[in-house]
């Protein structure tokens, strides 16, 4: 589901700007996603919560969210990637992409 969840949010934000400093491995990297399509673990992580960890045990609905928040955020960070990209800041984009890469789990 999460994968599934990312492609589409991908697919999505695929725009015809100009190629910036990052583009290249940008589009790597949303490949990369694309064929983790297929496996169920793959898709945006977050650390474990302090309340994770008082000897509790996760619902359904708390799960949900979790994974909800992780997409949003990694799809934000991948976004401003983009962005900075557009602006050609190859230093801004490259830190934002390596945090986007950072948070999901293949």
């Amino acid at each position: 589901m999460r994968a599934l969840t990312a492609v589409a949010v991908l697919g999505l934000s695929l725009t015809a700007a100009q190629a910036g400093p990052c583009s290249e491995k940008i589009a790597q990297f949303e490949q990369a996603v694309r064929r983790s399509a297929g496996n169920p673990n793959a898709g945006p992580m977050a650390r474990q919560s302090i309340g994770a960890q008082l000897d509790r045990q996760p619902t359904p609905g708390s799960v949900k969210r979790a994974q909800e928040r992780a997409q949003a955020t990694f799809a934000a960070t991948l976004a401003r990637a983009k962005r900075l990209d557009a602006r050609g800041n190859r230093a801004g984009c490259t830190r934002a992409l390596a945090a986007a890469k950072r948070m999901y789990n293949f």
